[in-house]
């Protein structure tokens, strides 16, 4: 598997041939049929190679790193445009969350409050890159619940309200592996990373916390600018 992936990586390998079958690579490496499935079924897991069916194993296309600044003055929607590439964005669910002791504590929200969960999918030339998670107090946005559905960009649904200037309170950087449902929605594998973000969206001139943040993106997909401002 090791041998498998330097070649892929560094190129040797190029993107969309087909890989030797299962009984070549066996004599290739001397090694029984069954060791080198397990290796290719691990590769296909962490998204090196796909399978087509009574045709073989191909080496996946490469995706071209997408630069991204780990800050919150300008939105994600922003960031793309800057950058050049055709982002589209979905929302996918608005709905009243059940007491979160984390994001409750960070929306400075008392226990009888409402806050709603907005998610929205992030694509790149129609590829799925990213899940956006925002939290919102509905005591400081009366509307949300009804707004919350249509929303694709919340910077722009809070300059739509008098917000202007955007930061970040504290912001976390983790390693987790998808769920099935996020499997589905990122079309991924199981051992595919995603690297987690989360943050706070703060109003610079009020220093009010507009949102709790929880975003998604498929590790395979970016490379990552976190030079700070």
């Amino acid at each position: 598997m090791d041998e498998l992936l330097h070649s892929i990586v560094a190129g040797n390998l190029k993107s969309g041939s087909k890989l030797p079958s299962e009984n070549e690579l066996s004599e290739q490496y001397q090694v029984p049929r069954m060791t080198v499935r397990n290796a290719l079924i691990k590769l296909e897991e962490r998204g090196y190679i796909f399978s087509k069916q009574g045709k073989g194993r191909y080496i996946k296309q490469k995706s071209i790193p997408i630069q991204l600044h780990l800050t919150g003055k300008i939105s994600f929607t922003d960031k793309m445009k800057q950058l050049g590439y055709n982002l589209t964005t979905h929302n996918i669910y608005c709905e009243k969350i059940g007491y979160d002791e984390k994001i409750y504590r960070a929306l400075a929200a008392g226990q009888d409050d409402a806050v709603y969960q907005i998610s929205r999918m992030r694509y790149i030339n129609e590829e799925p890159i990213a899940i956006h998670n925002s939290f919102i107090n509905e005591s400081n946005f009366p509307m949300i619940k009804g707004d919350g559905p249509k929303i694709k960009s919340m910077f722009a649904y809070y300059r739509k309200l008098g917000y202007r200037e955007f930061s970040s309170g504290k912001t976390l950087l983790s390693i987790t592996f998808p769920t099935i449902r996020e499997q589905q929605l990122l079309s991924c594998k199981s051992m595919v990373p995603l690297i987690v973000v989360e943050s706070e969206c703060i109003d610079s001139q009020s220093e009010k916390i507009l949102e709790y943040t929880k975003i998604l993106y498929r590790s395979d997909k970016f490379k990552y600018d976190i030079t700070m401002d």
